[in-house]
């Protein structure tokens, strides 16, 4: 499991920015509890279903509507060595508009496209992971792509002078 702790970390950082660690302990306390139910194949989709049921034991149904912001201290420092000190501050402005437009989803669609865009999940995976149907998991991650697009475009209006 510990190979997928990065990836449970990621996606629970997604679900609830402020107790991912809790929710990534949690979730490795109980894989490694349950881990003689394990029927071999690739662990890393088993390891985040169990990550993701963590984070809705905790938070319950209320979290599934509310937005979570990113912590601010996730961000990434520029680089000493970039060529272009003005370039790599408007792209860390950018990934910072990103991740805000992306933490803003319902969290149903922020999580299927976590899975499919960060962790390059299969659909497959995202469906065993997310207890839904394929058509289900198709839906929802063009409706996030739909609706980031749609805030990424109302960011950039804003940055407009």
């Amino acid at each position: 499991m510990l190979p997928h702790l990065d990836a449970a970390y990621n996606l629970a950082r997604w679900l609830a920015a402020q107790e991912a660690e809790d929710v990534v302990q949690d979730a490795m306390l109980r894989a490694f509890r349950a881990f003689d139910g394990f029927r071999g194949g690739d662990a890393k989709p088993w390891l985040l279903a169990i990550v993701r049921n963590c984070h809705y034991t905790a938070a319950g149904q209320k979290a599934k509507r509310k937005s979570v912001p990113l912590p601010e201290e996730g961000e990434k420092e520029i680089a000493a060595d970039a060529p272009d000190p003005e370039r790599s501050a408007i792209d860390a402005d950018r990934a910072r508009k990103l991740n805000h437009a992306i933490a803003t989803l319902p969290v149903e669609f922020r999580e299927t496209l976590v899975l499919r865009e960060m962790e390059d999940m299969s659909y497959r995976e995202i469906a065993d992971i997310t207890g839904t149907p394929i058509g289900t998991v198709m839906s929802r991650l063009a409706r996030a792509r739909a609706l980031l697009r749609e805030r990424w475009s109302a960011e950039t209006k804003e940055m407009a002078p």
